[in-house]
């Protein structure tokens, strides 16, 4: 079996919203391979100390237990288009190692910096990101997600952004599209005009 990948924002060497990343680890853990002894990230891996100052992506590596550790230097990505790509047939509901089915819709990006895969007609995530689309008003995330994003569900349980199932044909009910994942915050602004979103 295929095995899955955590990423986690670090700050100064604390582990951000690490609720939900043990969360989505320990629910993959249970349900692939039916292990019922929980992980909590932050007493397994210990951040080394040339990684305790400035901002950091860790990378977990994992199956039924934790196999390898990674720290990276992270810069916040500059994403201004997106091509709209039809895939209805995609399943990513873990956060697998093996993103081959991602990458070859990645690849028909051209010219846009991104995707945004739609399936049955209605929106999902990016290649690497969930969305939230602003309409002037309020936030709102599509309930036809692929992946269960940690930040996703932070937003959702802060109540800063709503679940809604979204229509391809309704983008032009919305201003633009904010990326995020565990390493972009929606206060990041890595953020499409809706008139940067393409077939």
């Amino acid at each position: 079996m295929c095995r899955l990948i955590e990423s986690i924002k670090v700050i100064n060497g604390h582990f951000e919203n690490i609720y939900f990343h043990n969360l989505r680890l320990n629910k993959a853990r249970a349900d692939l391979w039916n292990c019922r002894k929980e992980i909590d990230i932050a007493h397994e891996v210990a951040v080394p100390p040339e990684f305790c100052k400035g901002l950091y992506k860790c990378r977990i590596l994992y199956s039924d237990e934790i196999e390898k550790v990674e720290f990276v230097p992270y810069r916040l990505p500059e994403i201004r288009s997106l091509k709209l790509i039809i895939d209805d047939d995609i399943v990513y509901n873990y956060k697998f190692e093996d993103r081959t089915r991602i990458a070859s819709l990645f690849d028909q990006r051209h010219p846009c910096d991104d995707i945004l895969i739609i399936k049955n007609g209605c929106l999902t995530d990016t290649s690497f990101c969930n969305v939230v689309l602003y309409d002037g008003e309020n936030y709102y995330t599509p309930s036809t997600r692929l992946l269960s994003g940690a930040k996703r569900q932070l937003l959702l349980a802060e109540k800063k952004v709503f679940e809604k199932m979204i229509k391809a044909t309704e983008l032009h009910k919305f201003q633009s599209i904010y990326l995020v994942n565990a390493m972009i915050d929606l206060e990041d602004e890595v953020c499409i005009e809706i008139k940067n979103v393409f077939y």
